[in-house]
């Protein structure tokens, strides 16, 4: 196995964990080392854990959540690895967080997360916790060679050559109590990143590649990224493409209407309005109960709710035109463009497989074509990306390097 992973064995032995006592529910054996993996339940556990924990320098943090029939995600377990210990914490059972709050708002201790933003979000909302500084194993593995979003297992196997089950990924983890085999699952989501973090981190220094990756994970851990401002809820509105600004203007309003309707009852926005008759009302804009009345999906809604969406409507209409959403859309690029872009994706191909760095981490193709509009904005030219691939289309651009195949390879002349 790779360095930091090492090959673990777990034995189960204990019933399922109760309430109100502490429960070792395994043991994980590498090589040479042993850690056991608690069931924190109560306060007492939890502040003894965190107590332990706090001498940790590196946590990794994994959480369990639903959210198919909520608004807010609901938080069902937080994993944590810290030292020779791996705990699972409770939140249903244990009704004050404030030690693990504490602890994983600690600046002085690096958070270990694989594809971290939904991790993120959970524990603000359940904790009111802002985690930093974090690191994202998924994050840094596009810099070190594999795809821009690989999975957590396939991270496992490669970097650990152990294949991990996913017999749990449909577990609601909101029932009690949690079985051994559940806890089992639970803890192989944190049991493998600290030494996954540990080799990443040797090699991102031997590559001189920290300070791209330290940006990109303090921009991850930004609360500002996860908060929901309703005003802003139009901007994730699907099949919006086409809307006018007037219509943008529109759908404003009525999406902050839907976001305060479901965050007050908890219930997934979709369940007010889905987004397809959200954007057919801003389309169709009924300025009466009867007109909103006519467009299907509708017809769920209450008088008093079908009121304020018309008068949300009407807040929209009524925007000065000054003042109507300006979304920044792509312009369908010339044929001519089309083929320069083509070639500077070549280039950035070309470039994502030298450096091991993937392609959609450095540049997508509308980034390419704001490099080839606005070369001063563009996210090209700013940072590592510059670097390592701006500077190179830049000489592209100007006619100062070009490419040509070599063996069936595309090489740069």
């Amino acid at each position: 196995s790779s360095p930091g992973c090492g090959g673990y064995w777990v034995s189960w032995n204990a019933p399922p964990p109760a309430r109100g006592a502490r429960h070792s529910y395994g043991t994980q054996t590498s090589h040479d080392t042993e850690s056991s993996a608690v069931y924190v339940s109560t306060p007492s556990e939890l502040a003894e854990f965190c107590e332990r924990a706090s001498s940790s320098r590196v946590l990794a943090v994994d959480t369990e959540f639903l959210r198919e029939k909520t608004y807010y995600p609901r938080l069902c377990l937080v994993q944590v690895a810290a030292g020779d210990e791996i705990a699972a914490v409770d939140p249903i059972l244990i009704d004050d967080l404030t030690p693990l709050k504490a602890l994983l708002e600690d600046p002085s201790v690096t958070k270990v997360f694989h594809a971290c933003s939904q991790d993120i979000e959970v524990l603000l909302d359940g904790l009111g916790c802002a985690c930093a500084p974090v690191f994202d194993t998924q994050v840094a593995a596009a810099f070190l060679g594999m795809r821009q979003q690989v999975s957590y297992g396939s991270l496992v196997d490669a970097y650990c050559g152990i294949h991990l089950p996913k017999a749990e990924s449909l577990t609601d983890w909101s029932r009690r109590p949690l079985d051994p085999e559940q806890l089992a699952y639970a803890e192989d989501d944190v049991r493998y990143l600290p030494g996954i973090y540990e080799t990443m981190m040797s090699r991102l220094i031997e590559l001189d590649r920290l300070s791209w990756v330290e940006p990109e994970m303090a921009e991850l851990a930004d609360p500002a990224r996860v908060r929901r401002d309703p005003r802003e809820a139009f901007l994730r509105l699907r099949r919006s493409g086409s809307l006018t600004r007037r219509q943008l203007a529109v759908a404003r309003e009525v999406c902050a209407w839907r976001e305060e309707i479901a965050a007050r009852r908890d219930v997934p926005r979709k369940w007010v309005i889905s987004d397809e008759v959200a954007v057919e009302v801003c389309k169709r804009a009924p300025t009466s109960l009867e007109r909103l009345r006519r467009i299907r999906g509708t017809d769920q809604l209450g008088e008093r709710d079908g009121a304020r969406l018309v008068a949300a409507v009407g807040r929209g209409l009524a925007c000065p035109a000054e003042e109507c959403p300006k979304v920044t859309r792509h312009a369908r690029p010339s044929a001519e463009t089309e083929s320069v872009i083509d070639l500077m994706y070549a280039v950035l191909r070309l470039v994502s497989e030298r450096s091991g760095v993937a392609t959609q981490l450095i540049a997508t193709r509308d980034d390419l074509l704001d490099f080839v509009s606005d070369r001063e904005r563009a996210r090209l030219s700013r940072s590592w990306r510059w670097e390592l691939a701006g500077r190179t289309l830049d000489r592209l651009l100007a006619g100062e390097v070009g490419l040509t195949v070599k063996e069936g390879r595309i090489e740069l002349l």
